[in-house]
């Protein structure tokens, strides 16, 4: 399979959006999709603009971990100006935009993991990254970064982890990275779009996360905490029941699953 082009006037080609990804910056190699996207914003980028690298050489997840993003993957950020009440969902809109692509596109089923990761048969495929820059009442900006492990050779990278994959490892053949860039852009602005309307992004963030009702075991800051993870407020928190009977509402953290 000849890869598709990722460059700009690809992208952006008839693509049903209003704003998100009508402007596209491109780049063969980069080190940081994320360092570009606050560059831009901060110099007053449109809303919308989205950075894309063909290979990230320093990227990076949350807490400034390193995020693999060799040549084959998806590395993209969105430039955002949402109002400081709808800052805390957008880690929704872009776990759900990736959940309902990757259906749509590849046919595979994935879920979320709290708090920010998309999984296929229970093994990490995208990592989201939400960066920004708040003062007083007023956001800045705010930039998406999305991490999707596209067409990777798993046994080619001995840095990625047992308990990550690929989209091409599980279907058995290469995905059209421009296919799911496209519907992840139209997918993330659809949605964006619904926050004022009420509830329904986060009943659907709620609905495919995959670790409801699951027990785990949460590290937040210095703080390890284990129990059920009850429920998710709207805010995105985690409502961890502990064995003492005790609901623990945790705003961020990292979990593990033991079931």
């Amino acid at each position: 399979m000849v890869e598709n082009s990722l460059s700009p006037a690809a992208i952006t080609n008839n693509l049903d959006t209003r704003f998100i990804g009508q402007r596209v910056i491109y780049y063969p190699r980069l080190t940081s999709t994320m360092d570009v996207a606050k560059r831009e914003a901060q110099q007053g980028a449109i809303e919308g603009t989205v950075v894309i690298a063909g290979e990230q050489t320093a990227g990076r997840g949350r807490i400034k971990r390193p995020w693999l993003s060799p040549t084959g993957s998806i590395a993209l950020s969105i430039i955002l100006y949402p109002s400081l009440a709808y800052l805390p969902s957008l880690i929704m809109v872009a776990s759900l935009a990736v959940v309902h692509c990757i259906d749509k596109v590849t046919g595979l089923k994935s879920q979320i993991k709290w708090p920010n990761d998309v999984l296929v048969n229970d093994k990490k495929v995208c990592g989201i990254l939400i960066e920004s820059d708040v003062r007083g009442n007023a956001v800045d900006y705010a930039i998406i970064g999305v991490g999707i492990n596209a067409n990777l050779r798993l046994s080619d990278f001995t840095e990625i982890p047992p308990t990550a994959t690929s989209l091409s490892h599980e279907l058995g053949r290469k995905v059209s990275r421009l296919d799911i860039i496209r519907c992840l852009l139209a997918e993330t602005e659809r949605l964006y779009l619904a926050l004022p309307g009420g509830e329904s992004v986060y009943h659907g963030w709620r609905d495919n996360l995959a670790t409801l009702g699951k027990k785990v075991r949460v590290k937040s800051g210095e703080t390890t905490y284990e129990g059920i993870a009850e429920s998710v407020a709207s805010d995105g928190s985690l409502l961890l029941r502990q064995s003492d009977g005790s609901l623990t509402k945790i705003v961020t953290g990292d979990i593990t699953l033991y079931q």
